[in-house]
């Protein structure tokens, strides 16, 4: 595939690097590196980092021109050369990316695209961008440096705070609010309608939705999420949460600071997740529950209850063969019954024993 040729490469010293990450170098600073790259893939101009011990084999054989491990492992890095020794890796290695992402990421200009249609009611700070065919309506307010992605779609007073970045088609319904430095990715849709109809006669009736949506700051939505408005109150993402892609969160959910969720997450009406709580992929919570702070659903494991003490939950049936798990399957149909048989053995020899 033919590569169109970048206009500029990233490249750091490794000195710059370690000033910049607060760790402590082995080898040249004059050194210089222009890539982040795996143990495996890396070569003298590549930066590489190792932040788990099962890979400590491939860190004597990598060619990394410098790797970042932790100081258990300083030894085995000097052995073989360049290295930067941090307390966490895998922290400073999310540090080395931000550094990489703010050299090489296209800057935006701050300029409305004569494509964009911009209410004369809505309120632009200074430096902000709006990409083509963007509509940002009445009464909107947006923050300092915010970007606008084309063909977003800002609905009647909502807001978007400081710095925080729209990719393209993204939706802020009507008074729904998004606060600083956020990253929001395509196709994320805040501010749908919750789920919400009263059965009658046979059929159902809307219930309005008639909150909106409170979005704190420091907040990654991945790509083709969605945040349903509330009810009457409004559905409440706290500072620091991180959603992956395809998370569906529904209407008067509260979640709590700087917890996060991974693919597929589904979060059910009027449920409050507390802070520093994560759910795995296809994990899920019904409606009307409460999560305790620090609480870890694992993969595909559903919440039906509200949980209070904090740890780790796993409601995953395991994989088997097709033939084993019908029969396992099969077991479980009947535990019920099981059990009352059980408790009528347990009751006669009771009654035995008297």
């Amino acid at each position: 595939m033919h590569r169109v040729p970048s206009e500029s490469v990233t490249r750091f010293a490794l000195g710059e690097l370690a000033a910049q990450l607060g760790a402590e170098l082995i080898g040249d600073p004059a050194h210089i590196v222009s890539r982040i790259a795996s143990l495996d893939t890396a070569d003298s101009a590549s930066i590489s980092f190792l932040s788990n011990p099962r890979y400590l084999s491939a860190l004597a054989s990598s060619k990394a021109g410098c790797v970042i491990v932790s100081p258990l492992h300083r030894d085995a890095a000097a052995l073989r050369g360049a290295a930067l020794i941090a307390a966490d890796p895998y922290f400073c290695f999310a540090r080395l990316t931000q550094l990489w992402a703010a050299q090489s990421r296209r800057n935006f200009e701050a300029l409305v695209h004569p494509l964009a249609v911009v209410h004369s009611g809505a309120r632009l700070a200074s430096g902000v961008s709006v990409g083509p065919l963007a509509v940002i309506e009445d009464g909107a307010v947006i923050g300092d440096g915010a970007v606008i992605g084309a063909q977003c779609f800002i609905g009647v007073g909502a807001s978007v705070g400081a710095q925080t970045r729209l990719s393209a088609q993204v939706v802020l319904g009507a008074g729904c609010h998004i606060g600083e430095r956020g990253i929001v990715h395509s196709g994320v849709v805040i501010g749908a309608d919750g789920f919400g109809f009263a059965p009658h006669d046979g059929r159902w009736e809307k219930i309005e939705q008639l909150g909106g949506v409170r979005i704190g700051d420091d907040v990654e939505i991945g790509a083709n999420t969605c945040i349903d408005r509330g009810a009457l109150d409004d559905t409440v993402i706290e500072s620091g949460v991180k959603l992956d892609n395809l998370v569906q969160i529904g209407h008067n959910v509260h979640i709590g600071a700087h917890s996060a969720l991974a693919g597929t997450a589904a979060v059910s009406g009027s449920t409050r997740i507390g802070k520093h709580c994560t759910m795995a992929g296809g994990a899920g919570v019904v409606g009307h529950v409460t999560l305790a702070d620090h609480v870890h659903l694992g993969a595909r494991s559903v919440a039906t209850h509200s949980i209070h003490k904090p740890g780790l939950y796993t409601g995953l049936f395991p994989i088997d063969d097709n033939a084993s798990w019908e029969k396992n399957a099969a077991t479980l149909r009947q535990l019920h019954r099981l059990r009352e048989r059980i408790r009528a053995l347990e009751k006669g020899n009771e009654t035995k024993s008297s």
